[in-house]
C-alpha cells in the first residue's frame, strides 16, 4: 500500500475514520496514520457500521478505506450502492459471474468489476474510463475518451438556390417558386 498523495487527503481520510468511529461504526483493521513509514501513509482499514450521514459513506474519501454496509438482498445492495451522489468504481463479488454481470449493469458507476476491486478495468486501455454522477468529468480511453478532446462544429454552405428571396422576388413570390420547385424536384425523384 503506497502513500497517499499529500498532507491534505491524510487529513481526510483520518477525518473521515475518526468521524465514522465517533458515530457508531468499528474499526475491523487499521484505522490509524503511518508516520514511521512516511508523512502520509494511513494503514488499510476497514470499517463496520458505516451509514449515512457520515462522511466516509456519502463523500469520496480516496484512500486505503473499505466500509462495510449490511444488506438483505440484491435489490437493496444495488439501491444502497446507488444512493450515493458518486459514481467512480463498483465491485460486485460473487462465484456466480452471469448473477455478477446482471447485478453490474444495475449499478451507477463508471467501472464496475467482477470479483476484483479494480484492476480489470483501469488495465482495459481500450475501454472508457470514468465516473458517473459527481464522480469525473467525462470519459477518457476507448473511442468515448477520444470525444473529451474535439468539439463537433456544423459547417454548410447553401448550394444552387439560395434560402433567402432573391433573383427581384418578394417574400411571397420567393415562397411559391420554392414550394413548386420542390414539387417539381419531388415528381421528377431528385434529392
Amino acid at each position: 500500500m503506497g502513500s497517499l498523495v499529500g498532507e491534505r487527503q491524510l487529513e481526510t481520510v483520518t477525518r473521515h475514520v475518526e468521524e465514522a468511529v465517533a458515530k457508531g461504526a468499528t474499526v475491523v483493521a487499521g484505522g490509524v496514520a503511518r508516520p514511521d513509514i512516511g508523512p502520509y501513509f494511513f494503514e488499510p482499514t476497514i470499517l463496520d457500521g458505516v451509514e449515512a450521514p457520515m462522511a466516509v459513506c456519502t463523500e469520496e474519501t480516496f484512500g486505503p478505506v473499505v466500509s462495510i454496509y449490511r444488506f438483505t438482498d440484491e435489490n437493496e445492495a444495488v439501491e444502497l450502492a446507488n444512493s450515493t451522489s458518486y459514481g467512480l468504481n463498483s465491485s460486485v463479488w460473487t462465484k456466480d459471474g452471469r448473477r455478477g454481470r446482471e447485478i453490474a449493469a444495475r449499478l451507477r458507476t463508471g467501472t464496475v468489476n467482477i470479483n476484483e476491486g479494480y484492476a480489470p478495468a483501469y488495465g482495459s486501455v481500450q475501454s472508457p474510463m470514468g465516473g458517473m454522477k459527481d464522480s469525473g468529468l467525462g470519459r477518457r480511453h476507448g473511442s468515448e475518451g477520444i470525444l473529451k478532446f474535439t468539439e463537433a462544429q456544423t459547417v454548410a454552405q447553401q448550394r444552387l438556390v439560395p434560402m433567402a428571396p432573391s433573383f427581384g422576388l418578394d417574400d411571397e413570390k420567393y415562397a411559391a417558386f420554392m414550394s413548386t420547385s420542390l414539387k417539381v424536384m419531388k415528381a421528377l425523384r431528385l434529392r
